[in-house]
């Protein structure tokens, strides 16, 4: 009888050893594919950028980009977890390790070195405006003064025009750039300013096509790296290894076509790696 409980609970110990084997077998495995799965940052609200679908696909340039880099890490689409990054936490995300890298608009600049690296960049975006497809009334920044230019809560875009290109602007704050777009269709605003890919993402969904045009000001120039933990010399090198043959096979320009192409995005070229346009 003392044989029987012992057996059974060396089976129940057996169990959960398998059990626990099978587990840490999804773990990342920091970058060598094998099998393993890889956590990688992403927007999911941004039309062209990163858009987790009602039926829980994710679409768009970033996500294409962040496929094309896990695959040459050695990772299957099928091993790619997506998570939701947003603007005011991706720093905390790749310190935490919650993520193995970040591709979300995610610009390059001073402040964000000191607490993380990046690879890249992979796009040179501008901020720019998004004016109606048929209005010819706005030919410089400065004619965005009197205008009704949208804001987005939390976005520093529209008080950078209206602080150095347009002092009388007229901010109209709205929630998201989604109530922008429904806002510039309805005549309610007169302009919309973010990154150009981001406006050129949302002027590209199928029930925008037509209605909109970019500006092509290029008030400032936006560096979109892939972000990682800081001192990870080895992940960045590999990353831009994959970037580098991105561009190299055609793979990039397709995406770029694929994701802004709607909204007649004149984007710039590949930018080489490691150069920032300041």
């Amino acid at each position: 009888m003392q044989l029987r409980k012992v057996t059974a609970a060396s089976a129940a110990v057996l169990a959960l050893a398998l059990t626990a084997t099978a587990c840490g077998s999804d773990k990342e495995d920091g970058g060598s594919g094998g099998g393993k799965k890889i956590t990688v940052g992403i927007k999911i609200d941004q039309p062209g950028i990163g858009l987790k679908t009602p039926d829980g696909k994710y679409t768009g340039f970033d996500v294409d980009v962040a496929t094309y880099v896990a695959k040459e890490l050695g990772y299957d689409a099928k091993d790619i977890v997506f998570k939701e990054t947003k603007s005011a936490d991706r720093e905390t995300a790749i310190e935490r390790g919650d993520v193995k890298f970040i591709a979300a608009s995610y610009s390059i600049n001073d402040e964000r070195l000191q607490k993380v690296d990046f690879a890249g960049p992979y796009l040179l975006a501008h901020q720019d405006i998004l004016v109606r497809a048929d209005d010819d009334s706005i030919k410089s920044p400065a004619d965005l003064n009197n205008k009704k230019l949208c804001s987005v809560a939390g976005s520093t875009s529209a008080k950078n025009v209206k602080d150095k290109l347009a002092p009388k602007a007229q901010l109209q704050t709205y929630g998201g750039y989604s109530e922008c777009l429904t806002g510039l269709e309805n005549k309610v605003i007169d302009a919309l300013t973010t990154d150009d890919s981001i406006l050129a993402g949302y002027a590209s969904q199928q029930n925008f096509q037509g209605k909109f045009k970019l500006a092509g000001f290029k008030m400032t120039n936006e560096n979109y790296g892939i972000g990682l933990k800081k001192g990870d010399a080895d992940l960045k090198k590999k990353i831009d290894a994959a970037l580098t043959k991105m561009v190299s096979d055609g793979s990039w320009d397709k995406a770029v076509k694929d994701n802004f192409g709607p909204a007649n995005y004149k984007n710039e070229p590949a930018p080489k790696i490691g150069n920032i346009v300041k």
